[in-house]
């Protein structure tokens, strides 16, 4: 089993840009309709335009713009070093939600909002070290 996370944006090429500045990679798959990244552990990361998402499903789904300025989804993503990727989603635009900090959880995490309102939470185990 493979896991694919598709995120619905209103533009694809900006939200491309985006995620290819934060995972400092090229997407494996970039065609009109959907841009793709490898992620670790073999999960995939895929940007959808909404309004692709609503031809495809039609009034079944609703429409996904009708969501924006809410949260509606995070990617959760476990590195070695969190704070390289927080810093690269800030300077690729995102908005700085809460900074690198350690959490009950047992992580340092840094918490930020793509460009399309998806929560992008970057963390590392709480033994690694903070620059």
């Amino acid at each position: 089993m493979q896991a694919h996370f598709i995120l619905y944006v209103a533009d694809q090429e900006r939200s491309r840009a985006f995620y290819e500045a934060v995972l400092a990679a090229p997407p494996r798959l970039h065609v009109p309709g959907m841009s793709e990244f490898e992620l670790a552990g073999g999960a995939v990361l895929g940007l959808m335009p909404e309004r692709g998402i609503h031809a495809l499903l039609g009034p079944a789904l609703g429409d996904p713009a009708l969501g924006r300025g809410h949260a509606r989804a995070e990617l959760y993503l476990l590195v070695a070093a969190a704070a390289p990727l927080h810093a690269r989603a800030l300077q690729a635009g995102a908005r700085e939600l809460s900074p690198l900090t350690l959490r009950g959880w047992g992580h340092r995490a840094a918490y930020s909002l793509d460009p399309d309102g998806h929560v992008l939470a970057v963390a590392e185990p709480a033994g690694a070290a903070i620059p």
